[in-house]
């Protein structure tokens, strides 16, 4: 099934629907909210009869049932439950309905559960709560589950892992819809990283060691993304750092849980990114910037990883409705 993106109206004209149910955690059904309410007309809607009792022992009342999914650009389902129960056939066939005529289906968390009985994501790439990953790919053999990734966006049909990786997919959709600009203010207002995770490609750029243990060692990360445009080798990096060649990479891949060589070139990709999104800069002076040395290894890298080449990505965040 191809990955397709979407058309939207007017930002300011989006409808987003938040699907609520019994049982469910607060925070989850907050983060859309959060990150969306500000811009677009957010709908929080129920499957079960109102009120909803959630984790926290407070209920939500909403008068707005499956019905606000029928002109939704975008429907969100925030959670599931933790058991994995079958979800209901009302609401299956919502979901259904509304990818059919084209709304955006985004499951955060435990809602790629929802997403996957309902067919969404067969044939496709996603992700869920690490801890539940392996639960989804027993039930649904038809998903591609990519257990370590923050989101997994496959345009028309978006996934995010636990937690606090839903506000990283959420940002992510936000800048697809108003810019880098706008999402790096709700990730200010919130406290929170503005774009730890890559737009259509999935490589995770986790946050550096802050124990005092490893403060030597993320002093030496923190360096070498000052300096990307530089050539660095591992023992160069090893030797800064006070420890062996071996020492270095074992400590590299338990902290980032990738190579050395792959969290250089997400880290590069990062900043043509950010270059792209908010400078007008020649394609060749950010590929001197990044650290990729020439505009064909850029257009190179980034098309591999991006599905996308730097000007037609520069293009998808400089003309956004």
């Amino acid at each position: 099934m191809p990955s397709t993106k979407p058309a939207f109206p007017a930002c300011r004209g989006l409808k987003i629907a938040v699907i609520a149910f019994d049982g469910i955690t607060p925070f989850h059904l907050s983060v859309p909210s959060l990150v969306f309410g500000n811009a677009f007309h957010v709908t929080v809607c129920a499957c079960d009869p109102p009120p909803l009792r959630t984790t926290a022992g407070f209920a939500i009342a909403t008068e707005h049932g499956l019905d606000a999914l029928d002109d939704a650009h975008m429907v969100i389902m925030p959670s599931w439950h933790d058991d994995g129960r079958p979800a209901p056939e009302l609401l299956l066939h919502a979901l259904r309905k509304a990818h059919r005529r084209g709304a955006r289906i985004v499951g955060l968390c435990l809602g790629a559960f929802t997403l996957a009985e309902a067919g969404l994501l067969d044939g496709r790439a996603a992700t869920t709560h690490w801890a539940q990953a392996d639960q989804l790919a027993q039930r649904h053999p038809a998903v591609a589950v990519k257990r370590e990734a923050l989101y997994v966006d496959e345009g028309d049909v978006v996934t995010s892992g636990g937690v606090a990786a839903g506000l990283d997919c959420c940002l992510h959709l936000l800048r697809q819809l108003s810019g880098a600009d706008a999402a790096n203010s709700v990730a200010r207002r919130m406290l929170v990283a503005p774009h730890r995770e890559g737009g259509q490609a999935q490589f995770i750029e986790r946050p550096l060691p802050v124990t005092g243990s490893d403060g030597r060692f993320a002093q030496v990360l923190d360096w070498v993304t000052h300096r990307l445009q530089q050539e660095h080798s591992l023992d160069a990096l090893a030797q800064r750092a006070a420890m062996s060649r071996r020492n270095f990479t074992r400590h590299f891949r338990q902290a980032t849980g990738t190579s050395f060589k792959q969290w250089l070139l997400n880290q590069r990709l990062a900043q043509a990114r950010r270059m792209l999104e908010t400078s007008q800069a020649p394609i060749e002076m950010i590929a001197q910037e990044a650290g990729f040395g020439t505009a064909l290894s850029l257009r190179q890298h980034f098309r591999s990883a991006m599905k996308l080449s730097p000007s037609a990505y520069r293009k998808q965040f400089r003309n956004l409705t």
